[in-house]
């Protein structure tokens, strides 16, 4: 297991319960990675009022006609059951006076079903607990600080994983499977609500390793990190808040869109306000709303001298979440044998062009289970015999960054993802290939010079491998 954060914690606790041996590895202490700060919460029919198909349906509206059917059906019918699986694991969520689990409204969704733990705490709490429970547990080791540096292949089958220390020491694991669970690409672009190492690492090492990977132009921006100088600039704050009822409000002071639309209808009006007035942000208005729901929000705008009970809060977009990934089938199986993907490195086409929120947490559960599930199946790998093992550079130079966010950013053309495409990073050479494969504009993926939705890509994923120009599939 390659990755700790939520999808990555879950699977491995999943694989040991099955009886398998796990080697789990992190980068970084437990409980420090990305989905630590998740502030979304799990969306999951629970309300009597609601169903898998109400749930359904707003995934596959969210998603611009670009989702997977089948795997947003497997996501909204099993996300409950995932839910109860958390709970039995002793992750506190939210509750009413009376005992019920306190169900919130997010954009997009049509029913009050995210589920959370601290208010926007989600990601801390859930992953404080599965943290403890893995560090503790009898078949998984936990390999504290190492980075994956490359996958080990042996005749087309992934066999184990390179690592490294921080001092350079290198080894190899050997495995029956390897499942990645790196997180997504979001800090690849200048401004990300994302911590810096969201780099991408597990698309890196997949590509070289010979794994396709799918739908890399949708990335999903926020639309409310925070605009401002220094450390707190990008700070993500929750649209849960905006289902408690924040408004947004452009330079007269009024309301221009739809709060609770998805989130990239938002954020192209946001964007489309910034440049009819040349301002840098647009405020976010919380001042009706119960601040004590959002101790964590309040506690980093403290940091900075803004009390959201009286300050309007400037906000503009941000990168935030990879919808593309590692190209896997609803077990969580690459193209690769024995290589697996869940959660935000991986694509099941589930997002389609654009993520409705809080399915990002509910896919690393029921994925994560999927995936534990088939890995602990696939064979012993072969013992020793020739492999495959080369390294992967999985940080990206000076520049690539700046690239991204100006030539992939909201609103994208050809001119600027040309020049994008020749970028010494290859993962950025990849994104901008499979920006310029869709010729339209869909979701989150806005062409200048294809403005408009081109209904034949309906359904269609751009699948991409390191030496092969992208083509379109058509997934159930």
């Amino acid at each position: 297991m390659v990755g700790a954060g939520a999808a990555g914690l879950y699977a491995a606790l999943v694989a040991a319960g099955e009886g398998a041996r796990v080697a789990l590895v992190s980068r970084s202490p437990l409980a420090q990675t990305a989905s630590y700060w998740a502030q979304g919460g799990i969306a999951a029919a629970l309300d009597p009022d609601d169903s898998p198909a109400a749930h359904l349906a707003d995934t596959l509206a969210a998603a611009r006609a670009a989702g997977r059917e089948s795997a947003a059906r497997t996501l909204c019918e099993e996300s409950p059951d995932r839910v109860r699986d958390l709970q039995r694991l002793d992750v506190q969520f939210d509750a009413d006076r009376s005992g019920n689990l306190a169900l919130g409204l997010e954009g997009g969704h049509s029913r009050r079903r995210i589920v959370h733990a601290g208010g926007a705490a989600t990601g801390r709490r859930i992953t404080r607990q599965l943290s403890a429970l893995a560090a503790t547990h009898e078949r998984i080791d936990v390999l504290e600080p190492l980075a994956a540096s490359s996958l080990t292949v042996l005749e087309g089958r992934c066999v184990g994983v390179g690592v490294h220390s921080r001092d350079g020491t290198r080894r190899s694991i050997s495995a029956r499977a390897v499942i990645l669970a790196t997180g997504g690409m979001a800090a690849l672009w200048e401004r990300t609500t994302n911590p810096r190492g969201a780099v991408g690492a597990g698309l890196s090492l997949a590509s070289a390793a010979g794994a396709e990977l799918a739908d890399l132009e949708f990335m999903q921006f926020h639309p409310t990190a925070l605009r401002v100088d220094g450390p707190r600039d990008g700070f993500l704050v929750t649209e849960a808040v905006r289902g408690e009822g924040a408004a947004l409000l452009n330079a007269e002071g009024e309301r221009f869109v739809d709060e609770l639309a998805p989130r990239d209808h938002v954020a192209l009006a946001i964007e489309a306000e910034l440049e009819r007035t040349g301002k840098p942000a647009v405020m976010l208005d919380m001042r009706g709303v119960d601040v004590a729901r959002f101790p964590n929000i309040a506690a980093a705008l403290a940091e900075i001298g803004l009390d959201p009970r009286r300050d309007l809060l400037p906000v503009a977009p941000a990168a935030h979440y990879t919808m593309g990934g590692v190209a896997t089938d609803l077990v969580g199986r690459s193209s690769l044998a024995s290589l697996y993907a869940v959660g935000e490195c991986a694509c099941t086409g589930l997002h389609g062009a654009n993520r409705l929120a809080s399915n990002s947490l509910a896919e690393c559960f029921v994925f994560g289970r999927r995936a534990a599930c088939a890995a602990v199946a696939e064979p012993e790998p072969p013992g020793a015999a020739a492999r495959d093992a080369r390294e992967v550079t999985t940080r990206p130079p000076d520049g690539t960054r700046t690239g991204l966010w100006r030539h992939a950013g909201l609103r994208r053309g050809a001119d600027g993802l040309r020049e994008l495409a020749e970028d010494p990073f290859p993962l950025a050479r990849l994104v901008a290939a499979s920006c310029l494969h869709r010729a339209e504009s869909r979701g989150a993926h806005q062409r200048v010079d294809h403005p408009e939705t081109d209904p034949g890509l309906d359904g269609m994923h751009a699948l991409v491998g390191a030496a092969a120009e992208p083509r379109f599939e058509r997934w159930d």
